[in-house]
C-alpha cells in the first residue's frame, strides 16, 4: 500500500470515527506525561512499534485496520481486543484483523513501568499513530 493511500486511510478513519458515537474525551499528545513516575508512555509504545515495523512493514496497514474496526462499532473502546465466542474479535468482519500481538507487546511494556494507568484503547491509538507516522517518513 502506498504512503499517500495509507495517509488517506488514516484521515478517513479519523473522519469516520467522529460519526460512530459520542466522544467524552479528546486525544492529546502527552496526556500521560507526569502520570507514570516520569516514564514516557508514548516513547515506550513508539519503541515497541518501531521494532515491529522494522520486522514487518505491513503491520502499519494492519494496525490502521484494527483501529478502524475497533472504533466503527461503539467508538474507540478497545473492545476488539476482548476474547470470547461472542466478542468483536471473533465477529466475521474482524476474523482477518491482525496486530493483536503488537498491541499486547506494547501494553506489556507500558504495564511493566506504569501498571494500571494507560488504557488499551489509548495503546491502540498511540500504536496506530506511531505506525503511520513511522511508515510515512
Amino acid at each position: 500500500m502506498s504512503k499517500p493511500v495509507l495517509a488517506g486511510l488514516a484521515i478517513g478513519l479519523i473522519f469516520m470515527s467522529s460519526f460512530t458515537g459520542q466522544c467524552y474525551g479528546q486525544l492529546q499528545v502527552g496526556f500521560y506525561e507526569g502520570k507514570c513516575s516520569g516514564k514516557n508512555v508514548e516513547a515506550i509504545v513508539g519503541g515497541v512499534i518501531a521494532g515491529w515495523i522494522k520486522k514487518d512493514p505491513t503491520i502499519v496497514a494492519a494496525l490502521l485496520r484494527m483501529q478502524f474496526h475497533d472504533c466503527f462499532v461503539n467508538g474507540c473502546d478497545a473492545s476488539i481486543l476482548l476474547d470470547g465466542s461472542n466478542s468483536e474479535k471473533t465477529a466475521f468482519p474482524n476474523l482477518s484483523v491482525r496486530g493483536f500481538d503488537i498491541i499486547d507487546a506494547a501494553k506489556a511494556a507500558v504495564e511493566a513501568v506504569c501498571p494500571g494507568v494507560v488504557s488499551c484503547a489509548d495503546i491502540i491509538v498511540m500504536a496506530t499513530r506511531d505506525a503511520v507516522s513511522l511508515y510515512h517518513r
